[in-house]
């Protein structure tokens, strides 16, 4: 049972080590692409929700999409309309995700090399013999 217990552990390990890795090292130009992919799939409600919740405008403000970004602003539901500046929505969720990327790498980082030291103790301990045995019998 301790030797299915280890097997298991250890799967998990190359599992979350691989994930907190990946976390760590996306960069900010693939968390881009990303963002751009999950705000061109969104419905138009649900854009407009979460500027409204957000109170920011648009996606990115890039010269490459300038007019997007324009028409974007003009049909924009949040409060930050009428204000100087009006951060992108992009911006912030950029903002956001960075610091929680390097969070949640750094804690799967932590339980992933708490997880290989279970599996070391149970290696360890697996053939262990009982104490209370005969010494003289096979075990």
């Amino acid at each position: 049972m301790l030797f299915f217990y280890m097997v298991i552990l250890f799967l998990v390990f190359i599992f979350q080590f691989g994930v907190s890795c990946s976390c760590l090292a996306i960069n900010l130009e693939q968390q881009v692409k990303l963002l751009n992919t999950s705000w061109g799939l969104m419905s138009k409600d649900t854009r407009l929700d979460l500027e409204t919740k957000l109170n920011c405008c648009g996606l990115l403000n890039t010269t490459a999409n300038q007019e997007q970004f324009t028409m974007d602003v003009q049909l924009c539901n949040a409060d930050c309309k009428s204000a100087a500046r009006c951060y992108t929505c992009g911006d912030m969720m950029l903002q956001h995700s960075s610091q929680a990327l390097r969070i949640l790498g750094g804690v799967g980082l932590f339980f992933s090399f708490s997880e290989i030291l279970g599996v070391w103790l149970a290696a360890r301990y697996r053939n262990q013999k009982d104490p209370r045995a005969n010494p003289s019998a096979f075990l």
